[in-house]
């Protein structure tokens, strides 16, 4: 399988709650999806998915805690990092480094939130995919234009 898209959505002033809403549109089509993202922002996210709204249940699991068979039937995965058997390919990344394996992915969504060092690093890792070559798509959310 080789990454097929790349979308950056950045300037975002809420990542947590645009992650969770684009996982709740995502679960309702049926996708399977990781979440990659540091252990405090995947706390946030794993929070948010219980609290979207009282019919909004998003099934997901927090990796590596969960075991293999219980992550195999869950369509949403929390994770640190991208990878591990059977794991979705497609990823949304809020604020962790870059997947280190691109070719294992089908899409891969960067959320970038408005603080500047994360801009800065968001920035990184758009031009690293530009550099392997790959097609990146951008939005921006959030930025006041005058």
């Amino acid at each position: 399988m080789a990454l097929t898209s790349v979308e950056f959505h950045s300037g975002v002033i809420d990542p947590v709650g645009f992650a969770c809403r684009l996982l709740r549109k995502a679960y309702r089509t049926g996708a399977r999806m990781l979440v990659t993202a540091p252990a405090s922002t995947l706390h946030e996210i794993d929070r948010g998915l219980w609290t979207l709204g009282e019919r909004d249940f998003v099934p997901h699991v927090r990796l590596p805690a969960a075991s293999a068979a219980v992550a195999a039937r869950t369509p949403i995965w929390l994770a640190e990092q991208a990878g591990g058997e059977d794991a979705p390919s497609l990823v949304i990344n809020v604020g962790a480094e870059a997947p280190a394996d691109l070719d294992a992915l089908e899409r891969l969504i960067e959320i970038v939130s408005a603080d500047p060092g994360e801009a800065d690093r968001g920035r990184a890792r758009w031009r690293a995919y530009r550099a392997a070559g790959l097609a990146v798509t951008h939005h921006a959310s959030g930025i006041a234009r005058g």
